[in-house]
């Protein structure tokens, strides 16, 4: 097989994988979006006074095992406007589960 025909399809396989990793990420942190929803959900945290404390929406540093990706899950929530954040760290649905499509 010639060099560069060898060179191309390395490329095409490079690009492949990482597109890849790319969609199992996105994956995760959509699943983890809807545990996180569920979690809300399953504490009654509607208004900003029944804001509950998410302790897994800090990231941790020095943790071993597993990737975690409830973190940024909860700021793609925030961010997307499905999650409200109060003053006090807080956490509560501005949208019920029923009404979203993810």
């Amino acid at each position: 097989m010639p060099e560069t025909v060898q060179i191309i399809l390395g490329l095409l396989l490079l690009v492949a994988v990482y597109v890849l990793t790319q969609m199992v990420v996105g994956w995760r942190i959509r699943r983890a979006a809807r545990w996180v929803v569920a979690d809300l959900d399953r504490r009654k945290a509607y208004s900003a006074e029944a804001a509950v404390a998410l302790p897994y929406a800090r990231t941790q540093f020095f943790r071993i095992g597993l990737r975690d990706f409830r973190p940024k899950a909860v700021a793609a929530l925030v961010q997307a406007g499905i999650v409200a954040r109060t003053p006090a760290d807080g956490y509560f649905l501005l949208k019920r589960p029923e009404s979203l499509n993810f």
